[in-house]
């Protein structure tokens, strides 16, 4: 046995009649078509239930696995305490799936429980599941901030832990879309809200996983959704199998999507290995990304690598531009992986004797000493995106009106404190942005008005 079907819905509270007294009425499709989602556990009887929900514990490098025995939960904080839930652990499933996780290297596991009770996340899902079938043991998923790929890998170990065990597994991935699709709506609108919904509507309803995989992390940040790396758990615990796909419906009525859609497992298919194919993909991407890179990103990369695997300096290329060992400047060397920076350090002005030795040092430094981030391994090395900002001397000006967010990079000072931000980043978009932005990097209130503002421009390469 593994994973028989799987449901991607929402979690609104409002959706349940003891908590939207009447209002749910106007997301009535979205009602009757959760019920028909829902019926697929009465119909396949599974052994086990596995939800992913946005609302459990989550850590930024780390999928939390709800321990113990069970849990209870109410949906108190929404008007409606009368409305209580309690649950059964699969524990020998979260211990297979732990044991596995451990044995990969994987990072998740049981550790750090920070409040077991029930989120409405899960139980929400289980308010229509338990009308209809209760026969189950569950086992509860937190997400994490990293990579949508290891959320993917998540789900596939899932699946494998499913068959180890000989479970019937239905798996549920709990998540709204984006929360900014109407200016009237709780959260406000941007443009990327919709664009977001229907994408996504249109991925999970042609049930195209690898696709899921090629969201932008600022493009989902942009349109606030809830629910993508659920749904990336969901498509890799389906990974390798052929599906009967349903989307039954999407509604953004109080400017928050909520989306259904069903897969009920017919089969084995090879062909539906998206991870392979998405990886492959990518493979080819960088290694033309490589070819076209330049002196300044190819000495950049050559340094990085050399000290990633060996803590070793190189010597200066002897092709270089004469411009890269003749000229003085500031240098930022930034590091991405799979779409998310991994690390990015660097100086205002120049420091060193050239440009080239400039790149050097920061390379190294953004590999390996960037405290947000723990140093690069080995392994990363082949994913690594990499880019080189060489910084022209900063100009002091008069106001932010002299800004341009594309164009310019921005210095705020104050005293001591001091923050930099590079010019035309993904998810900054306004001169407001960018200065909040700098100040908090200098250590400095967002609400502070008396500092120093200079902006310089960038020559970007890679």
């Amino acid at each position: 046995m593994s994973v028989v079907a799987a449901i991607m819905v929402p979690h609104p509270p409002i959706l349940l009649p003891e908590v939207g007294r009447g209002e749910e009425e106007k997301i009535a499709a979205t009602q009757q078509d959760y019920e028909r989602a829902a019926a697929l556990a009465a119909e396949l009887r599974p052994d086990t239930v596995v939800i992913s929900s946005p609302h459990a514990v989550m850590y930024g490098d780390y999928f939390h696995i709800s321990p113990g025995k069970g849990a209870r939960g109410d949906m108190g904080r929404f008007r409606a305490p009368q409305l209580r839930f309690r649950v059964d652990y699969d524990e020998s499933f979260v211990s297979e799936l732990c044991r596995r996780a451990k044995q990969a290297g994987f990072p998740a596991g049981t550790l750090g429980e920070r409040g077991p009770e029930l989120d409405h996340g899960t139980m929400i899902p289980l308010y229509y599941i338990d009308r209809q079938y209760t026969d189950y043991r569950l086992v509860r998923l937190g997400l994490s901030g990293l990579p949508l790929a290891d959320h993917y890998r998540l789900g596939r170990m899932i699946a494998q832990t499913a068959e180890a065990l000989g479970r019937r597994v239905l798996f549920v991935g709990s998540g709204d879309l984006s929360h900014k699709l109407l200016p009237e709506g709780p959260y406000g609108y941007a443009p990327e809200g919709p664009a977001y919904d229907e994408r996504l509507m249109d991925v999970m309803g042609r049930a195209a996983f690898d696709e899921l995989l090629d969201f932008e992390e600022s493009f989902c940040e942009k349109a606030a959704e809830c629910g993508h790396r659920s749904f990336c758990i969901l498509a890799g615990a389906l990974d390798g199998k052929a599906v009967e796909t349903e989307r039954l419906s999407h509604q953004g009525t109080f400017g928050v999507g909520y989306g259904i859609c069903t897969y009920r497992v017919t089969g084995e298919d090879p062909e539906r290995r998206f991870l392979e194919k998405w990886e492959e993909r990518r493979r080819r991407a960088l290694e033309e990304q490589r070819r076209r890179e330049d002196p300044w990103v190819r000495l950049a990369r050559a340094q990085v690598e050399a000290w990633v695997r060996g803590r070793r300096w190189i010597d200066l290329p002897r092709d270089l531009p004469p411009e890269m060992l003749r000229e003085r400047a500031g240098v930022f060397v930034s590091l991405h992986k799979e779409g998310r920076l991994r690390g990015c350090i660097g100086t205002i002005g120049p420091t060193r004797d050239c440009v080239a030795e400039e790149i050097r040092e920061n390379a190294i430094s953004a590999a390996s000493r960037d405290p947000r981030f723990p140093p690069v391994e080995p392994g990363e090395l082949e994913a690594l995106e990499i880019s080189v900002d060489v910084l022209s001397a900063p100009e002091e000006i008069a106001s932010k009106a002299e800004l341009d967010v594309k164009r310019y990079g921005v210095i705020v000072s104050k005293g001591r404190k001091r923050g930099l931000l590079l010019p035309d980043l993904d998810g900054v978009d306004t001169v407001d942005e960018q200065i909040a932005i700098a100040l908090r990097k200098a250590g400095l209130s967002e609400r502070e008005t008396d500092y120093r503002l200079e902006r310089f421009e960038v020559l970007r390469h890679g």
